[in-house]
């Protein structure tokens, strides 16, 4: 009873949702909770960093999956912004990194079934991500993530589903408030040797608020071909087409007070928004029979077509083509050193970036920007466990990354072409300790680094600019943690952080709705971390987790101000999500979240506060079985209290324009037939 109740109450958090079936027999013993993220495959309890895992159940159950964060905020350390403006996408935040992003992610390593998200340059797009066909995704914050290059805060790993042993096909319709309407099919099976998936959807939204309006499409197949029982290749291909992404652009505090739903004057007259069409395929090798070990082998090719008119008018109409290519390979296997156990992996990657891009001013229909813009990267990395005794491991990983930004301006004089290269080497080295059978303690220190991004290392307005000021920032990241059960029915995992950042790379300042960046001094980031699940009973599940975060600029001179001492801005000091699910065996399901955000400030001088908020979800419903169908039906309701809040905050913008704000009380439904 014991191991099945623990098995019961781990699963909901690290990545295995077990059905009462699963656990009916006496003495059935579950498989291990397997995280792959942090280069080395390990039970989650005896991996040495903080890893978070959120399975199928939670990331498809009920929802209306508009954005990621719907189910990454049960994930402590993680912070997310701007949920519900398409054309500036999704914010995510890890441990602080990223919140600087005018849009899209910076900071944080994307990998989709192992392909990359992350640009060489550090830039990452979630609109490609079929949240539909998501399985599983792992979070890993901390000193782990140096493994993956140019990325400082974390590393999100999504995998997508295979086809079951069984085909299915299905029907999948969800409408919604503000005239939310997305209609989808899904299905796939095992055959012989081939395993296949496919998801397909349209969707088609309104928004909130004015200038807002939203259509995509996407499809995602994965298809697996296993040569035999050691072998097999497995191609992805997704594609996006998103032909209106409105773009209704922040608001002052005043402009909040009159009509919280407006859009800008300016994002109206010249319709903002942006407009995307990318297409992607990758294929994976993997080979555990010609070598004593396991090779795994990767490609893949991305295009992406896009347009965005920004919410003003002149310099202001942002188009690229975009070709990001490249393949990596790595070899794990397990031998010994003086006579200790050791498993290891080492590997490489390469990648490079061209984006043809131009911008025009549209007020007089003039060309201002027309380059080519390359980016590579080429990295090796290595990565070992050693057993040091049967409870003592140490962890030591390596990189090596080589990055080259270049521009070459054709526009003008030509005075904007130039060139950039970084060589950098990151390293983790952990301890993981095995107290009894129920717990582990660890500790690592891991060092990290981000190269600017073309749009940061670019001068302001969009011009023939090419800065050479910008440096990479660098940080040293510092953590312990403890995880494990707590009886029989809780588990539990606790991190605390250190990360000590110089030349951080900041928002400091706006003109004319483009960023300005520039190297802050040093930074220093403090936290606890602190993820919980109890299983109240088999049926009823509380889960929680808790941020507490001291993120301060410690020498940082922007002009004639000194911000030594201030808050980083776009942070929280404070976050708290909790869940309480029950779910019958009979197939009904009634959940309830919350989420509660501290106050953040909107620029670097800390004088614009925004108030924290506190909001409350709930979703039920019902899957019932008839023959050879399966019948889901579900309805909830998001921000159950009707509070006024904001979904994003764009930090250090002019003029005041700070704040999006988040839809009032809404509802959603939806129906899922499965054959």
């Amino acid at each position: 009873m014991r191991r099945r109740l623990a098995a019961m109450a781990l699963a909901p958090l690290v990545g295995f949702s077990v059905a009462p079936a699963a656990v009916a027999e006496e003495g059935t013993m579950l498989e291990p909770i397997v995280v792959t993220s942090p280069r080395l495959a390990r039970d989650v309890m005896d991996t040495p960093a903080a890893v978070g895992v959120v399975d199928e159940e939670q990331l498809q159950q009920g929802r209306q999956q508009l954005q990621l964060d719907e189910t990454l905020n049960r994930v402590p350390g993680v912070f997310f912004q701007n949920r519900y403006n398409f054309a500036q996408n999704l914010r995510l935040s890890i441990r602080g990194f990223g919140a600087r992003a005018p849009f899209g992610i910076r900071g944080i390593r994307l990998v989709v079934d192992g392909i990359p998200e992350t640009l060489p340059d550090g830039q990452s797009q979630v609109d490609m991500i079929d949240l539909e066909s998501a399985q599983s995704v792992e979070v890993i914050r901390g000193p782990s993530s140096a493994l993956y290059g140019n990325a400082a805060g974390g590393v999100v790993d999504i995998r997508t589903m295979d086809g079951p042993e069984r085909s299915y096909a299905e029907l999948r319709g969800t409408v919604g408030s503000d005239d939310f309407r997305r209609y989808g099919v899904r299905g796939g099976g095992q055959q012989g040797p081939w395993n296949a998936h496919i998801s397909a959807w349209d969707m088609r939204y309104e928004g909130y608020r004015d200038q807002s309006r939203t259509e995509k499409s996407m499809i995602n197949a994965k298809v697996r071909y296993d040569i035999d029982a050691g072998r097999s290749l497995t191609t992805v291909m997704t594609a996006l087409d998103q032909p209106v992404g409105q773009d209704p652009a922040a608001l002052t505090r005043q402009q909040v007070r009159e009509n919280r739903r407006q859009a800008t004057a300016g994002a109206e007259q010249v319709d903002a928004g942006q407009e995307v069409k990318q297409q992607r395929v990758g294929m994976i090798y993997r080979d555990a029979a010609a070598f004593p070990g396991e090779l795994s082998v990767r490609a893949f090719y991305t295009n992406r077509d896009f347009r965005q008119q920004l919410p003003f008018a002149g310099n202001s109409l942002v188009e690229f083509d975009r070709d990001f290519f490249g393949a990596g390979a790595d070899y794990t296997d397990d031998t010994s050193l003086l006579g200790l156990p050791l498993r290891y992996t080492v590997g490489t990657e390469a990648a490079w970036q061209r984006d043809d891009r131009q911008r025009t001013n549209i007020s007089a229909d003039a060309r201002t920007q027309d380059e080519l813009q390359k980016a590579t990267n080429l990295a090796l990395f290595s990565q070992g466990d050693l057993a040091l005794t049967p409870r003592l491991t140490a962890t030591l990983g390596v990189r090596y990354d080589h990055v080259r930004l270049e521009i070459d301006d054709r526009f003008g004089d030509q005075t904007g072409s130039g060139r950039r290269n970084f060589d950098e080497a990151s390293g983790t080295l952990g301890m993981a300790y095995r107290l009894t059978d129920d717990h582990r303690v660890y500790g690592n220190v891991g060092t990290a680094y981000e190269t600017p991004t073309f749009t940061e290392i670019k001068d302001a307005d969009g011009g023939a600019g090419f800065s050479r000021d910008i440096d990479p920032q660098r940080a040293v990241n510092y953590e312990v943690g403890l995880k494990g059960f707590l009886g029989d029915r809780a588990q539990y995992d606790i991190a605390v952080f250190r990360v000590e950042t110089r030349d951080e790379i900041i928002v400091s300042g706006s003109q004319d709705g483009v960023n300005e960046f520039d190297n802050a001094g040093r930074t220093r980031r403090d936290g606890l971390e602190a993820g919980i699940e109890y299983f109240l009973t088999p049926q009823l599940t509380l889960s929680g987790a808790y941020t507490l975060s001291r993120y301060r600029f410690r020498r940082f001179r922007d002009a004639d101000e000194r911000f030594d001492g201030n808050r980083m801005p776009g942070l929280p000091d404070h976050a708290l999500f909790g869940e309480l699910a029950w779910r019958d065996p009979s197939g009904v399901y009634a959940i309830l979240d919350g989420l509660v955000i501290g106050r953040v400030y909107a620029d670097n001088a800390n004088d614009e506060r925004v108030s924290g908020y506190g909001i409350m979800n709930a979703r039920v419903g019902t899957t019932q079985r008839a023959g050879v169908m399966e019948v889901e039906t579900f309805v909830a309701v998001n921000n159950l209290t009707n509070r006024e809040y904001f979904s994003n905050i764009r930090v250090n913008a002019n003029a005041g324009q700070y704040y999006e704000p988040a839809p009032e009380r809404n509802f959603f439904a939806g129906v899922r037939a499965r054959f």
